[in-house]
């Protein structure tokens, strides 16, 4: 299955233009931002007034997750998103992307925490 397009195109997108519709997805089932912020920082690094200058710079995903100090423990999120197997992912930075998916779904889906941060 070819997914050179797909890859393409996520590298591309704007982490802005994405990041309301986490915060949207969370706030529904009932969490915070702050815990959307937690989860954010476990797998990027970034704090929230780094993440906000992301934002306002719009940044794209590839610079951001190139600019990221992704957590050694983001290897152990597995399971499906999007359709995709995570582990089975070749592309890098499309891993990288779908593992803040999962970690955002689990954040809206009532998992805990400390689940969630893999710990």
């Amino acid at each position: 299955m070819d997914t050179s397009h797909h890859d393409e195109r996520i590298a591309k997108m704007s982490f802005a233009s994405v990041y309301p519709h986490y915060v949207t997805k969370v706030e529904s089932k009932g969490r915070t931002v702050q815990e959307l912020h937690e989860v954010i920082e476990w797998l990027t690094g970034y704090n929230p007034a780094k993440l906000q200058e992301l934002i306002d710079q719009k940044v794209t995903f590839e610079t951001f997750f190139a600019q990221a100090k992704l957590n050694p423990n983001a290897e152990l999120i597995t399971g499906t998103i999007c359709g995709y197997r995570i582990e089975q992912i070749e592309n890098k930075l499309t891993r990288q992307a779908r593992y803040l998916d999962k970690l955002v779904d689990e954040l809206a889906k009532g998992r805990k925490m400390e689940k969630i941060l893999r710990s």
